[in-house]
């Protein structure tokens, strides 16, 4: 029997083999340990009674939970809307050729990404007078469309300088250049950054309820805080939490939906097919005649 070699690292041994098996039983075992003794904390502080589980049987509080979730999802469409085109302005004034629009496209993407979310959304609702939902879509699209501006500009930075150069060698505008060269080779290198940043401006919503917005944190802090049901606020993180960690992964499997239908598509697989290469026989022409 032969074992493979690795230019990259050495094939474990019989010993090291075991030794692994050995550390990964441990780590199993401590994670079992910890994952039980988090139950038993559970059980031992009587989070699973039925007082503090009884408030989502009735009709109102599961209301106010749809209600909450509705609203977060409300103000999570109006900053992805915004948020993307946002991004890509300022990425492609950060691209410009024109200094003095580089400079600003610079100055406003590093003013919002430095500025701390809370304090632009507080600034907003509180100085502006601006209504909750609207003041926390523009805290999110301000801070998230500055950090997508970097993901589009390093995403078309990324790709090989050649290309863009071919381009302009067929006579081909920047914009031209832009819109059928360089973006659609960056889209699938920026695709899971720009999902990881959705997936921050998602769970950003939760900010919300500090500036009295209904969304879905909101109402699950209401039914923690409720003194009729015991205060129930562990068995509200153990509903809210897998909602949102549900949401999260949907946005994920999208992203990974996406980049297939990309690939499936013609013109992101490759260009015209190549006619397959013949052997003939005997002198070229030039030589036969």
């Amino acid at each position: 029997m032969t074992v493979e070699s690795s230019a990259l690292y050495d094939i474990p041994g019989p010993k090291a083999l075991a030794r692994h098996r050995l550390y990964g039983g441990i780590a199993l075992l401590a994670i079992a340990a910890l994952l039980g003794w988090i139950v038993y904390m559970l059980f031992h502080t009587q989070q699973f009674t039925e007082s503090k589980w009884m408030a989502f049987e009735y009709k109102g509080v599961q209301e106010l939970l749809l209600r909450g979730l509705g609203n977060t999802l409300k103000a999570f469409g109006w900053t992805v809307l915004f948020a993307l085109p946002f991004g890509a302005l300022f990425a492609a004034g950060r691209l410009s050729d024109h200094r003095p629009v580089r400079m600003l496209s610079t100055l406003v993407v590093e003013f919002f990404r430095a500025m701390p979310l809370l304090v632009m959304i507080f600034f907003i609702f509180v100085a502006l007078k601006v209504a909750p939902l609207w003041a926390l879509v523009a805290g999110l699209v301000l801070y998230n469309g500055s950090v997508l501006a970097e993901v589009f500009r390093a995403g078309v930075l990324a790709v090989p300088k050649g290309q863009k150069e071919a381009a302009f060698a067929l006579g081909m505008r920047k914009t031209q250049v832009m819109a059928y060269v360089l973006v659609p080779q960056a889209n699938r290198a920026m695709l899971p950054a720009i999902i990881s940043q959705l997936v921050v401006a998602l769970k950003d919503t939760s900010l919300g309820f500090l500036i009295t917005y209904e969304e879905f944190l909101h109402a699950g802090k209401l039914i923690a805080t409720n003194l009729d049901y015991d205060l129930p606020f562990i068995p509200v993180v153990m509903v809210i939490a897998p909602i949102y960690i549900g949401m999260c992964l949907l946005l994920s499997w999208f992203a990974r939906w996406v980049e297939r239908q990309g690939r499936r598509r013609p013109s992101m697989r490759g260009g015209a097919p190549v006619a397959s290469a013949e052997v003939a026989m005997g002198l070229p022409p030039t030589a036969q005649q």
